[in-house]
């Protein structure tokens, strides 16, 4: 490979790298999910995990209460006991670098117990034949203007007609997938987060049917994660008359429910990460390729040194009494000599 081509490869690779990494950036992240374990009916006083989830590898998650401006920085809240305080909407987000995910969906965290237990029967009884059509009723003492139904197991929801103190849940057509255990909650839509306790159970049978019921279109598959009890609800609003749905698979949202796109997610991050290094490689082989070529084609030759002589060393200054004009020896040197004067003594007499 020519050092031309060498640097060309290069290039062209580090430019569909960085192609990558900008679509990789312009992607949205995956969204994560928001449980709450066992139950997101929660009785006062006993304890409650929330847990969000989603691709392995977030930098960072926030798990906020809506509505509070409170917020924590984990994945997990543990609450050891419920409180009516604690109860409300949640949702979470996670980080990865500077990018932050879409929320997840809104999660109803529920104080159960706040009130006194409804009632809950079924007419004309709780035995019923294929085919035919059975209402269950859900009474409260108090004047309650929300009602919930929920079945044990299934994942699916429908609206029913009620009233002040009583709401009813007409079943239409009944088939052997509606055999199960049902429970009612009641509570008031000005506090929609504080909740009865449940009423008692009540097992409502299909006559004429042999063998295990077969599941129900709304339930989910037992290949996913067992559901929670309590998990389907049929809430009643005033004036709603909305018949229940058959033909509708609902799964509910596991901790594996963001898995095809997490794999998705970090394939392309690999593939990006490959690449830019690939493309690294191919430039510093290309340089050194380079190089070698060009010391090949221009080499180096050695000049040899040129030994120049030292200049010569300062000489000390000679003497010169010779050209003092006969000076005589210790005489301050540049000075003229002192004319000779006459001495007279005299003597005393």
């Amino acid at each position: 490979m020519s050092p031309s081509r060498a640097a060309q490869s290069a290039l062209f690779c580090l430019g569909l790298c960085l192609r990558q990494v900008i679509q990789a950036q312009d992607d949205p992240l995956p969204t994560p999910t928001l449980q709450a374990l066992p139950s997101p009916l929660v009785p006062l006083d006993k304890p409650v995990t929330l847990r969000c989830q989603g691709p392995p590898g977030a930098d960072l998650y926030r798990l906020e209460k809506l509505r509070s401006g409170k917020y924590e920085d984990q994945a997990t809240l543990y609450i050891p006991a419920m409180k009516q305080t604690s109860a409300g909407l949640y949702r979470c987000s996670y980080q990865n670098g500077s990018r932050w995910s879409p929320p997840s969906e809104q999660l109803k965290l529920v104080a159960t117990g706040i009130y006194d237990k409804p009632t809950l029967t079924a007419q004309p009884g709780p035995a019923v034949s294929p085919g035919g059509d059975v209402t269950l009723q859900c009474r409260s003492k108090y004047g309650f203007d929300q009602y919930a139904l929920y079945k044990r197991g299934d994942t699916g929801h429908y609206k029913g007609p009620e009233r002040w103190y009583r709401a009813d849940f007409p079943i239409i057509t009944v088939t052997a997938a509606h055999s199960g255990t049902y429970r009612c909650y009641s509570y008031s839509s000005s506090s929609p987060y504080l909740w009865s306790a449940p009423s008692d159970p009540l097992e409502l049978v299909v006559t004429g049917t042999s063998g295990t019921p077969s599941q129900s279109p709304t339930e989910a598959p037992s290949s996913t994660t067992p559901p929670s009890r309590d998990t389907t609800t049929f809430s009643g609003g005033p004036g709603s008359t909305t018949e229940p749905s058959r033909d509708t698979t609902i799964f509910s949202g596991g901790p594996d429910s963001t898995t095809g796109l997490t794999h998705q997610d970090y394939t392309k991050g690999n593939l990006v990460r490959i690449c830019l290094g690939a493309a690294i490689l191919i430039l510093l082989v290309g340089i050194l390729v380079e190089d070698w070529h060009s010391r090949k084609k221009f080499p180096l030759r050695w000049v040899p040194a040129v030994h120049r002589p030292l200049p010569p060393l300062p000489q000390a200054p000679k003497s010169q009494s010779g050209q003092d004009g006969g000076r005589p020896a210790g005489h301050p040197q540049g000075l003229p000599p002192s004319e000779p004067q006459d001495v007279v003594v005299s003597k005393r007499s």
